[in-house]
This record gives C-alpha cells, structure tokens and sequence, in this order.
C-alpha cells in the first residue's frame, strides 16, 4: 500500500493518493482541480487512478472530482447522505456511488469503510482504511476530511454563514457532537488523514502537523474533549469562527451542481503595462504595498501572493471578469493554480512588477491612482482634538470584540461586499480610514473600496501599531 499527502500550501487542502502496489490501483480522496499534480504522482508510482472520493462538498475550493474523473474514467464516490438538498447534482454521466454510512469498497487489497460523519455539513462522510493485502484486519487511517483535524473539528456554521442557510448552525453543531462522540469509539491507533492544516478558514485553531492520531486528539483536542458537555461543546464551535472568504458560497453550489472543466490551467499574455486594463480587465497587483499606494493603475486590486490572495481576490472578483496580473516572473505558476482553484479561470495577461515599475517612473503621477496612508500618532493626535474620522475595522468580529478604536464599524476584509450599506460613508470631503490589526488586510480592503468609488485612507501598522504608539492614550473601546 502506498499513501501520499499532496498539500497546497495556499489554501492549506489536503488530498490524499493511496494505492495498492500491488494491482496497481489508485483513489484520490478530495482533489483540487488541477489534476496535473495527481496524475504525475500516479505516474511516478507506476500506478493508474481508478477512483476518486470526495468526503463532502467543499466550500473553499473546486474540486477536482468530476476533472479526474473525465480525464481517466475513474469511478466517483461521494455521499448519499444529508439529504436532496446536498446531493452531489453532476454524477449522471459518470460511473459513480453515492455511499451511506456503514458501506465498504476496495481498492485493490486495500478496504474503504464508510463512515457518515455529519455536523461539518450534513453530507459529510470519512472513511476508515484498512490495508487487507498487508494482512491487517483492523483499520490503519482514517480520511476524515473536514470532519477532525489536528487539534480541531470543522466547523458547524458555513452553511448558514458563507452559504446562507439560515437558522441550520446550532442543528449541525448538536450533529458535530454526536460524530465526535461516535469518533472517541475509535481504537487510539488510527492515524487521522485530514483534508485541512493551519491556514484553513474551515475551522478556528487547526494544527500544523499534516497528521495524529485517534489516541492523541483525545488527549489533546479541545473540541473533542468538550464533545460530552452539550451546551459547552456548542458554543465553543459557534464562537470565535473566522468570516468566510465571500467566494465560499459559489464553491458550494459549484461542487453540488457541477465544476466546469477546467482542461488547462490558462496561459495569460505578457503584455505591457499599458495594455493590461484592455477589454476592461481587472487588474490584480502582487507588487510590495508600498509601490502600489504610490501608483497603480485606477481600479486595480493589491494583494499579497499565497494563502492571503485566495481569500482576498475570491473575494473581491467575480469568475466572469477578465483578469490581468502584476507580478514576479516566479511568482507566475502558482497564482495561475491559486485562481483556477477557486473558480477565477479567465486570466488572459500578465506583466512583470520590473516592467510595471519602470513604466510607472514614466508616468505623470494625476494618471495613476494612490492611497494615502495615516499613521497611529497623527489619528492619536485627531482623537485628542477631537477631530476623529469615520474608521472601518476590517478584522474578525472576535478581534474587533477584544478591543478596537471607539466609534469605529467592523466589516471583515473577506465580507466587505456580502452587503455594500454597511460600508460607513463619510463627510463630504473626508477619506474613511480603514484598519486591521497590522495594515496588509486593510491595505487590500483599501484597493478594493477605492475601485468601488470611495476615498480611503490606510492605517499603516494597523492597531498593533495603535496600541504600541498610544499606551496610556489608546482608546480601546469593547
């Protein structure tokens, strides 16, 4: 038997290749949609994907199910739990298994017990693995998706947060509790396979470790350990959840309905500076901030590459926009994977941040667009004068509870547009300063606020920088 974790560090998604050497069969458990990256595995193994599962329907990324599927034939297995509702909508035209709890199937010697593990959603089901042609006659792993990470659960509220199902979150962490209950009835030597890391919006304190074990989460699991006190179990997965990228609520109605195939990742043009907005493409702008604050082209997005772009750009960009890059040469391929995995394909053009920068040196500065920045003494010094601007906090409700400037609102960076009223609108002739806790969240909030028409202001160092320049004078209202 052959196991592999094939880990994207950006979203922090883990799919697993196993494989019985011996016939020379493979299944992937929940892939992304570049499938490149399986295949070459695959390959490397001398194996041939036959199966693909999926655990449930993912909220933070495309699968890659129905593309292996069509690219090798490979049989599909996902839930026929969680009722009509959640079930997957795409399968008619491919062999496949929509599995309930208690079911098996094989992989060459290798067993796959079903397991419906609810509670993340209603559909979500693990899978225990037993490695029959090594001689075992108990289970070796469990895949358990979103169900159990290291040092956490999944969380129970993106159905009725990040999909707008309403009045479902309280039901499905009553359901969590009774599949963490089930999951203590594990032997403590089953390794545990999860699909997410730290990083991961899908739960709120995920280890780093790509692995455990059944043994040592019992020992060390907050939320498992809490699984046998109702009240308090549920509560502690309802609070303290990161705001979920706006983008989440397409990937569930795409990976139940049907992900377009992707075929190709894209292969934008290098274009110059000048060219990059043509057909009306959004540009998104991976330079330093500072370079982007002192010019950019109007209408442009500034983000920083890796983990922070998935969230920020799925949130500030629509799959139908054209898009273009500003970046590093390097930095290239894996923003290319970056967008396609959460459904942003249409990426036609690119120009390096050397030519950009050289250019824009060209440029008469009124052609450009900036943001101005303030820095925490000089909005000390406005609120001691009494003259204090409209501020909009962009960090995590929980952050924003423990402590933040008075008057301020707080929309997270990633909601910003889940409903535009709520934006603060300032006085005529006033910029809004926007803050986080150390200014990149605001930066990007900034870019995307000003391509929608409003004058903004950066806090630079964010509160980190507020607290650390105002001591005594800090206004920390709760």
């Amino acid at each position: 038997m052959l196991l592999r974790q094939i880990f994207d560090e950006d979203l922090a998604q883990a799919a697993w290749l196993i494989g019985c050497q011996k016939t020379g069969e493979a299944i992937v458990i929940d892939p992304e949609r570049d499938i490149d990256q399986y295949l070459d595995l695959a390959r490397r193994h001398d194996l041939r994907i036959t199966d693909v599962a999926e655990t449930h329907i993912h909220a933070d990324f495309l699968s890659g199910a129905r593309e292996l599927a069509e690219a090798t034939g490979a049989r599909v297995h996902v839930s026929g739990e969680g009722g009509d509702d959640w079930r997957s909508r795409w399968l008619a035209d491919h062999d496949h298994v929509e599995h309930r709890g208690g079911d098996t199937f094989r992989i060459g010697g290798i067993k796959f017990t079903v397991l419906h593990t609810p509670g993340h959603t209603p559909e979500h089901v693990s899978y225990l693995v037993t490695d029959l042609g090594g001689g075992a006659d108990e289970p070796m792993a469990l895949l358990s998706g979103d169900f159990v990470f290291v040092g956490d659960l999944g969380r129970p509220d993106l159905l009725e947060t990040a999909a707008g199902v309403e009045g479902v979150m309280e039901a499905a962490a009553r359901d969590l509790g009774e599949s963490a209950r089930a999951f203590l009835e594990l032997p403590d030597f089953v390794q545990i396979l999860p699909a997410h890391g730290a990083g991961s919006a899908c739960g709120k304190a995920l280890g780093a470790i790509p692995q455990s074990t059944v043994g040592y989460e019992r020992r060390f699991n907050k939320a498992l350990k809490l699984s046998e006190q109702e009240d308090a179990f549920i509560s502690n997965m309802l609070t303290g959840q990161p705001a979920p990228p706006l983008y989440f609520a397409r990937m569930k109605q795409q990976n139940r309905d049907g992900v377009p195939r992707l075929g190709q990742l894209p292969d934008p043009e290098a274009v110059s500076p000048q060219e990059l907005t043509s057909g009306g493409r959004q540009v998104i702008d991976l330079r330093p901030w500072a370079d982007f604050a002192a010019g950019h082209l109007p209408g442009s997005i500034w983000s920083k590459t890796g983990a922070f772009l998935s969230a920020t750009v799925g949130s500030y960009v629509l799959p139908e926009q054209e898009l273009a890059l500003i970046c590093k040469p390097a930095d290239l391929e894996r923003v290319k994977r970056g967008l396609v995995r959460i459904g942003l394909d249409r990426l036609t053009a690119w120009c390096s941040l050397e030519a950009f920068e050289a250019w824009r040196g060209s440029q008469p500065q009124e052609t450009l667009a900036t943001i101005r920045e303030i820095s925490a003494e000089t909005l000390h010094e406005a609120f001691e004068a009494g003259d204090v601007p409209e501020i909009l906090d962009v960090r995590r409700g929980d952050e924003f509870d423990a402590g933040h400037l008075e008057g301020a609102s707080n929309l997270p960076h990633t909601r910003l547009f889940a409903d535009g009223s709520l934006i603060p609108v300032p006085e005529e002739g006033q910029g809004l300063v926007v803050q986080c806790l150390g200014g990149v969240r605001s930066a990007s909030a900034c870019s995307a606020l000003q391509r929608e028409g409003h004058t903004v202001i950066n806090m630079a160092g964010g509160w980190n920088a507020w607290c650390a320049a105002g001591r005594q004078r800090a206004r920390q209202g709760t």
